[in-house]
């Protein structure tokens, strides 16, 4: 069996924040912002670009891409945050009844920000285990940038994130742009680092936690979080990437294109370099800054549109998520136009 993207959309909100806004709310230079965070600007929710609607818009494209209708899908996977319309919610069973997709079951999957990469492998390993699962909707929003407070200096390395949805449509019954080797690294060490404090059972919120800005997420030991990081994270990054290609049979010499998510420049130029790839063979998501487990998806789309994907490339998705997680997968686009 054989398990291929049929569609990919994205939403993007109309409401952006720009390099010289954040460095006036952040007190952060602008020129920090620009070239050690790769800043431009980023966009921000409005005040309708709900986390689950988000993913519907981005949902109906892929649908339409597809060239399929929402009563054929047997599947929806919702892959947005938890931070969504109602604190206590199965997003995607909304999605579900919003779209029509009348035959379809859902369920919710997270692995913040490796979401995306995660349930590939999920909705890949359904299929096989499944005859009758054919078409798979993953789609989901993400705003956790409600979540940052610009004047603690703790979480300067989430500045960048940002809110949009996206969406992929996946077939068993197309042999191209086919879901290779996928890879998936988590390290619980890291858990409990990077938290909203209160809100939940072991702290539940209060007017005084509203009051002190408590309610965002914070870094509970940024130097010795940063020290442990550092030791693997650029290691594990790379090993995902590698292990997807080998399960693949492939090696990162094959690699045509990289979709990586948003990092600083200085990360991002050196994964390239690591892998012996050149600026032409990624993305770097500067207007758009890190929308969780959605950038793959943006890269893809631009990728596609610029003419970076072409018949019989190799594509690799790559992910990091805070938990931590690291996620690759391996994708063979259509070998005809």
């Amino acid at each position: 069996m054989m398990t291929g993207i049929a569609g990919v959309g994205s939403y993007i909100p109309n409401n952006y924040m720009t390099a010289d806004q954040l460095a006036e709310i952040s007190g952060v230079p602008e020129a920090v912002i620009r070239e050690k965070m790769g800043i431009t600007k980023k966009p921000v929710a409005g005040p309708e670009d709900h986390t689950a609607e988000m993913g519907i818009q981005a949902a109906v494209r892929a649908l339409e891409q597809a060239g399929i209708s929402a009563k054929q899908l047997d599947l929806i996977i919702y892959i947005g945050e938890e931070h969504k319309e109602y604190p206590l919610w199965t997003a995607g069973i909304y999605i579900q009844n919003r779209l029509g997709a009348t035959r379809a079951w859902a369920f919710d999957a997270a692995l913040r920000c490796g979401t995306t990469m995660m349930a590939m492998k999920l909705a890949n390993d359904l299929m096989a285990a499944d005859c009758a699962i054919r078409y798979v909707l993953l789609a989901g929003g993400y705003r956790n940038e409600d979540f940052i407070d610009y004047q603690n200096q703790r979480t300067r390395f989430m500045f960048n994130l940002a809110s949009g949805g996206g969406a992929l449509v996946l077939s068993r019954e197309l042999v191209d742009n086919e879901l290779l080797g996928n890879s998936i690294v988590t390290d619980g060490s890291f858990s409990e680092d990077v938290v909203v404090p209160v809100g939940g059972t072991k702290s539940p919120l209060t007017q005084e936690h509203l009051k002190t800005n408590r309610y965002k997420l914070d870094v509970m030991d940024p130097e010795g979080m940063k020290a442990r990081l550092e030791a693997k994270s650029m290691q594990n990054f790379l090993f995902v990437i590698r292990d997807a290609l080998e399960k693949s049979g492939y090696t990162q010499a094959d690699i045509d294109y990289l979709g990586i998510l948003h990092m600083k420049r200085s990360a991002h130029d050196y994964v390239l370099q690591q892998l012996g790839l050149t600026d032409d063979q990624s993305i770097y998501l500067s207007d758009y800054g890190h929308i969780g487990q959605f950038d793959q998806i943006i890269s893809l789309e631009l990728a596609l549109a610029r003419n970076k994907i072409k018949p019989g490339t190799l594509v690799v998705l790559v992910s990091a998520g805070i938990g931590y997680a690291w996620a690759a997968q391996v994708i063979k686009w259509r070998e005809k136009e």
